[in-house]
C-alpha cells in the first residue's frame, strides 16, 4: 500500500517478469539483441538513480523481485506476464519455473500468467490444457512478434489462434494479455499492430483483452478500437516512465485514454524489471496534467487508486481491504468520454 496527502492506495503491477539474459542463455545474435534494447529502454527513461548495471539487468532473481515490489515498492499484488522467445534463449527468456514457483510459495502477493503460441497447433493446445492446470491460470501473456522458426509473426485473428481462444474459454483463462506495444530489436513492429484486437474482441466477448503498452505508437489506433469493444483494456507498461522523461508526453498518453475508455479499464505496470515500481508510483500520485493542457480534465484521487491497483484486482478477484475499496463501477462504458463528467468528479 501507498500513502500520501491522506489517500491510501493499494498497489496492483499488472505486469511483471522474472528473465534471464545472462550470457550462458543466450542463443544467438538476436538473443543479445533484445536484452540490448531492453537495457537501452530501461537506460533512457529512468531516473539516474534508478539506472541498474547490465549484469543485474541481465537477470535479478526471485529475491530481489520480492525486494524490489514488496519491502520497497509499495505493491500489494503482481501478476507474472512472462514471454518466451525459444528462439534467442536456451531456457527461454521469462523463467517459468523460478516465477510459477514463486508465484506458489506466495499466492497472496504473486499471480503466475504463462503463454502460449498458436503455431504450435495440435500439440500446443495440449500443452495449453497442462499449463492451465498446472498452474491454476486465469491469464495468458502473448507475444504476437515472437519468431518461431522461419515465422516473424502470427495475428489474433489466425484460424488457429481461435482455437487457442476457444479452450481459453473453456478452461476459465478469461484474462488475455497480448503486447501490443513498441518494437524491440529483432522483432518487426507491424507484428505488434493492434489492428488484430479489435476482431477477436468482438468474437470473444466474454474474455478480457488487455492491450499492454497501450499499442504505443499506436496510441489512436488503440483507443478507437477499445472505446467500442467493453472488454479492451489498456496496460501501461512502457508508457508509465514517460511521466520521468517526457512529461507533457505521458500526459496526452493518460489524458487520452481517459477521454476514450475511462478509468476503469486502464491498467497500472511498471514492467519489471525494465523499471521498478517505487518511483512510478510516487510520481504518478504526484502527477496532474498541465494546466495549460486544457484538452484533458485533471485526474483525481480516486480514478488513480483505480488505475494503481483497483481494476487489476477486480479482473483478478484479488482481496482488497474494505477501507481501501472504491464503489463499484457503472457497467463499462462504449465511445468517447466527456471530459467534462471528469471535471465534475473532481468537485
Amino acid at each position: 500500500m501507498y500513502s500520501k496527502d491522506g489517500e491510501n492506495y493499494f498497489i496492483v503491477d499488472a505486469h511483471v517478469a522474472l528473465w534471464d539474459a545472462r550470457p550462458e542463455n543466450i542463443k544467438n545474435v538476436q538473443g543479445q539483441q533484445f536484452i540490448d534494447c531492453f537495457y537501452d529502454y530501461h537506460r533512457n527513461l529512468s531516473p539516474e538513480s534508478e539506472v541498474w548495471s547490465m549484469e543485474d539487468y541481465a537477470y535479478q532473481g526471485g529475491e530481489r523481485l520480492m525486494k524490489d515490489l514488496f519491502t520497497d515498492g509499495y505493491v500489494d499484488h503482481a501478476i507474472f506476464q512472462p514471454a518466451h522467445l525459444g528462439e534467442f534463449y536456451h531456457r527461454g527468456f521469462g523463467q517459468t519455473e523460478e516465477a510459477s514457483a514463486l508465484a506458489a510459495k506466495h499466492p497472496d502477493k504473486l499471480t503466475y500468467n504463462h503463454n502460449f503460441d498458436p503455431r504450435n497447433g495440435e500439440a500446443g493446445l495440449d500443452e495449453l490444457r497442462a499449463d492451465a492446470e498446472r498452474f491454476g491460470l486465469r491469464g495468458a501473456k502473448l507475444y504476437t512478434a515472437e519468431w518461431h522458426g522461419e515465422s516473424r509473426g502470427w495475428k489474433l485473428d489466425d484460424p488457429m489462434a481461435y482455437r487457442y481462444f476457444e479452450l481459453c474459454r473453456e478452461l476459465g483463462i478469461t484474462n488475455i494479455h497480448i503486447h501490443k506495444g513498441p518494437t524491440i530489436r529483432p522483432l518487426d513492429r507491424d507484428a505488434f499492430d493492434v489492428a488484430d484486437v479489435d476482431h477477436v474482441a468482438t468474437d470473444f466477448t466474454d474474455l478480457n483483452f488487455v492491450v499492454e503498452h497501450v499499442g504505443l505508437p499506436r496510441l489512436e489506433d488503440f483507443c478507437w478500437i477499445a472505446t467500442q469493444e467493453p472488454n479492451v483494456h489498456g496496460g501501461l507498461a512502457v508508457a508509465m516512465p514517460f511521466i520521468h522523461t517526457r512529461p507533457r508526453y505521458f500526459a496526452q498518453i493518460i489524458g487520452e485514454l481517459l477521454y476514450w475508455i475511462g478509468e476503469d479499464r486502464i491498467q497500472f505496470s511498471s514492467d519489471y524489471a525494465l523499471w521498478t515500481p517505487r518511483w512510478l508510483i510516487e510520481k504518478f500520485v504526484d502527477f496532474q496534467i498541465p494546466a495549460d493542457m486544457t484538452e484533458y480534465a485533471p485526474i483525481t484521487a480516486d480514478q488513480k487508486k483505480k488505475i494503481l491497483g483497483l481494476n487489476a484486482a477486480k479482473m483478478y478477484d484479488i482481496e482488497v481491504p474494505a477501507e481501501l475499496r472504491l464503489p463499484e463501477a457503472d457497467e463499462t462504458q462504449t465511445g468517447p468520454r466527456q471530459p467534462e463528467a471528469a471535471d465534475l468528479a473532481s468537485v
